[in-house]
């Protein structure tokens, strides 16, 4: 195996544990929670792959939605329930799930409009989202492993891309996102009540993980505090990560 391809997991274990950790810290999670995970990966290409089904003790309470068939993720986890979609509106009922959950998912759905309207689905169908998506500004893209390519103007991205034999990552493939990116998106997506975490490797910023509330009415959230945004450039600390009972 290659040293970049060793490097690569040894981050992406590290990456997952940290997201993981905050995920059952900051969503206020219990046994009874009814989960909704949103992307999840039929073919696992890394042992990190579906973290939260590989690790989450109730996987009987998790709804798994995906684009794609999910006949391989069905027998790897008979537990959790699966639906597949066309895209767009999600197949359930306003207020349905506790909590949404997406992993590195966002920067695929398309166009930032496209995206807007996908948190307006996480805020639509649950109380409580969480998402991440890995950062415009580091210097790695993540999904090619080019080096400050990104940087550039979509169209030339892309070009380049070709010329790399990387077709696949062009198009609406990805539209990675700043910081800036993400509160720009919350306001238009109409969120008030989210948090903003900051995961950084080498000073860079590697990735963002959002974690926002459904405010119900007089700028009161689900939790009964004040509408707020919080953009916090540490990783919150690991203590707390226990799933509650």
């Amino acid at each position: 195996m290659k040293l970049l391809q060793i490097v690569k997991y040894h981050l992406m274990s590290r990456s997952r544990s940290t997201k993981y950790d905050l995920f059952l810290a900051q969503t206020c999670i219990d046994k009874s929670s009814q989960l909704l995970d949103v992307g999840v990966a039929d073919t696992e290409y890394s042992p990190y792959d579906n973290f939260l089904e590989k690790h989450y003790p109730y996987s009987e309470n998790i709804t798994a939605l995906s684009i794609f068939p999910l006949d391989e993720f069905r027998k790897r986890y008979p537990k959790v329930k699966t639906v597949v979609f066309q895209g767009g509106i999600f197949p359930f009922a306003d207020n349905q799930f506790d909590i949404v959950h997406s992993n590195a998912v966002i920067e695929h759905v398309g166009s930032f409009e496209q995206q807007i309207d996908f948190v307006k689905e996480f805020v639509r169908v649950a109380r409580t989202f969480y998402f991440t998506t890995p950062s415009r500004f580091f210097p790695v893209e993540t999904h090619t492993n080019l080096l400050m390519l990104h940087y550039l103007p979509k169209v030339i991205f892309d070009r380049i891309l070709l010329m790399f034999g990387k077709s696949w990552a062009t198009g609406s493939y990805m539209n990675l996102l700043s910081k800036g990116d993400i509160v720009r998106l919350m306001k238009y997506a109409g969120v008030a009540d989210y948090r903003i975490f900051t995961k950084r490797l080498l000073g860079f910023p590697l990735h963002y993980i959002v974690v926002g509330q459904k405010v119900l009415s007089d700028n009161m959230t689900v939790a009964g505090t004040k509408s707020r945004i919080i953009i916090d450039n540490r990783m919150s600390p690991s203590g707390g990560n226990a799933v509650k009972s």
